[in-house]
């Protein structure tokens, strides 16, 4: 974690590979895994890695969120938008989650594709 929040994702990635072969039902480490890896420049190689998260735990507000963000990344906005849906069921009045990414798929429809999630997303 620290050296996500020092944005060292490059650093953060094998350490995270580690905890995820001792916790392999661990669906945090799996969700910071393919955030490190999303950060780190690959959100293609990132979806898959959400995707385990999200089977361990359909109900990860972080992880519905951030592959929301991923697949914007990626220009894919009809699956960014079903994570949105999905965190709006989840989130009973509204949570930082589905806040965050909604803002995002608006700032992307309004740039027509042009604005890609910030680094700090």
């Amino acid at each position: 974690m620290q050296a996500i929040e020092a944005k060292q994702f490059a650093r953060a990635i094998p350490m995270l590979e580690n905890v995820v072969k001792r916790e392999p039902g661990n669906a945090d480490a799996y969700n910071w895994l393919a955030f490190a890896t999303r950060k780190n420049g690959d959100p293609k190689a990132s979806i898959p890695i959400y995707q385990k998260a999200l089977a361990i735990d359909p109900r990860h507000r972080g992880a519905h969120e951030y592959i929301g963000e991923a697949y914007l990344a990626l220009d894919d906005l009809a699956n960014a938008k079903e994570h949105l849906k999905r965190l709006d069921k989840l989130c009973l009045f509204s949570c930082e989650q589905y806040r965050d990414l909604k803002k995002a798929v608006e700032a992307y429809e309004k740039s027509n594709g042009k604005v890609k999630p910030t680094a700090s997303n």
